[in-house]
């Protein structure tokens, strides 16, 4: 028997749809994003945290969800991370019955073992045209019979990294291969520290496969004493004023030469402690086909991003300067150092569900180490 269910945004607008997965009512920030494949990652993405995930294809589920196995400690073997984040998900259609090869449950199973509660069957088109055009908004998602559900509480990465550094050591020679047949950059022992505010684990595999040792550290942990030949500061939810003390281990690391690389929340916190400002985008970029140029050429890359916030483009110290630029809002999507080996881009990387030739930026970064 089908249980209705609501979702009420903070304006009052209202859709009507059916319950799916847990039954519990849940609340937080209504985001939305535009990829035809990839829930099972979106949905382990800790970027989310705390967030009701909209997804405008309008039919997921068809292909189940993927083994939830670990390659090491704590990183995942097909998912980015070792859990669901979001508080619930918005579909417009779900498919019961799935066909994958390798598929072990339904997503509709998932959900309830991850307490993960959803609503379908309801216009979500235009449910993202509202967030679209107001900007992200907080919202609850309501089962029938369900109590109305508490503010939910703002995410930090406190809530989702590691609680103390984890070493992943280099693969074997002859294990190290190209990421998707690409002519990926491949380095052999060296040493990269991921700053993790909520790691893509697919990032840590990525560079695991290119050969380099992997040592990652919780957000606030100060690893400038370690041996080290660059630093990856990963993507994370909530806000940077909960980061403080990772912005000034930044600085510290800034004032060497060693290849430092950013992304998300890691690409903000790099432009903070270069001396950059912030500003809340008028319309987010919360989509999987954000268009961005590369500074000095005419190269484009349709990138996938969960973002709110840009670095504010007349605050770019002198010795800096841009590297990305947002085609849609002319938005500042990255930022280099003229001189020293500094990236930080405000899109996702992306090793795998599809946009591959993003792996550019990473590659940049490898090799340079």
């Amino acid at each position: 028997m089908k249980l209705k269910a609501t979702l009420r945004l903070e304006n009052g607008l209202e859709f009507q749809g059916w319950s799916f997965g847990s039954a519990q009512a849940v609340s937080g920030e209504v985001v939305f994003n535009t990829s035809m494949v990839g829930y099972p990652e979106q949905l382990t993405d800790a970027t989310y945290s705390g967030q009701i995930l909209c997804l405008t294809y309008p039919l997921i589920g068809n292909y189940g969800v993927p083994s939830e196995a670990l390659m090491a400690e704590k990183l995942s073997l097909k998912l980015e991370s070792d859990r669901i984040h979001p508080k619930g998900l918005i579909a417009f259609d779900v498919c019961e019955d799935y066909s994958n090869w390798e598929a072990e449950k339904s997503l509709q199973q998932w959900m309830v073992e991850q307490n993960l509660t959803g609503i379908y069957g309801i216009d979500t088109r235009e449910l993202t045209k509202v967030l679209r055009d107001n900007g992200s908004m907080k919202g609850c998602i309501i089962p029938e019979g369900a109590e109305l559900p508490a503010e939910a509480a703002v995410p930090s990465p406190a809530d989702v990294c590691c609680s103390e550094p984890i070493v992943y050591p280099a693969q074997p020679a002859e294990e190290v291969e190209n990421i998707n047949g690409s002519k990926a950059a491949v380095t052999a022992g060296k040493k990269v520290v991921v700053v993790d505010l909520g790691v893509k684990h697919s990032i840590i595999r990525g560079l695991l496969a290119r050969g380099a040792e992997v040592i990652r550290v919780p957000y606030n942990y100060d690893f400038t004493e370690m041996e080290y030949d660059g630093v990856y500061v990963s993507n994370g939810p909530g806000c940077t004023c909960n980061c403080a003390e990772t912005v000034e281990i930044l600085k510290k690391v800034i004032a060497g030469n060693k290849p430092v690389f950013g992304f998300g929340m890691g690409y903000h916190l790099l432009a903070k402690a270069a001396g950059c400002e912030l500003e809340r985008l008028a319309h987010p970029h919360r989509s999987a086909n954000q268009p961005v140029r590369r500074e000095g050429s005419n190269r484009t890359y349709i990138s996938s991003q969960n973002v709110y916030r840009a670095v504010k483009a007349t605050s770019i110290p002198s010795d800096w300067e841009v590297y990305f630029t947002n085609l849609n809002d002319g938005a500042v999507d990255g930022i280099r150092h003229k001189s020293k080996p500094f990236i930080g881009i405000n899109f996702a990387p992306e090793v795998c569900v599809g946009l591959t030739e993003n792996v550019t930026p990473l590659d940049e970064f490898v090799g340079k180490l």
